[in-house]
């Protein structure tokens, strides 16, 4: 597992995930100019703390677990959030 992801599991532990999945995806994306920042990530994550969220709200919530990774490290980021009644 990439430094990287093992960071991104860290910090979204905050988030007491039921299930979290991620995916680096950044070979699909080889030569994209904004790719030499970061990689591309996809991201399944279940928690209950998404229970009466919108999903822009799920999203800001990854976002801030994530903190200064979004600016460095992470190029893109693809978010499924569920709570575990979304299953």
């Amino acid at each position: 597992m990439s430094a990287i992801i093992e960071t991104m599991r860290q910090r979204l532990a905050a988030l007491a995930p039921e299930h979290l999945d991620i995916e680096d995806d950044s070979a699909s994306h080889a030569g994209h100019a904004g790719a030499k920042s970061g990689g591309h990530y996809n991201v399944l994550i279940v928690s209950a703390c998404f229970s009466g969220k919108s999903r822009i709200e799920r999203q800001r919530m990854v976002y801030d677990a994530l903190g200064d990774l979004m600016q460095q490290g992470i190029h893109a980021l693809a978010l499924k959030t569920l709570t575990p009644d979304d299953l």
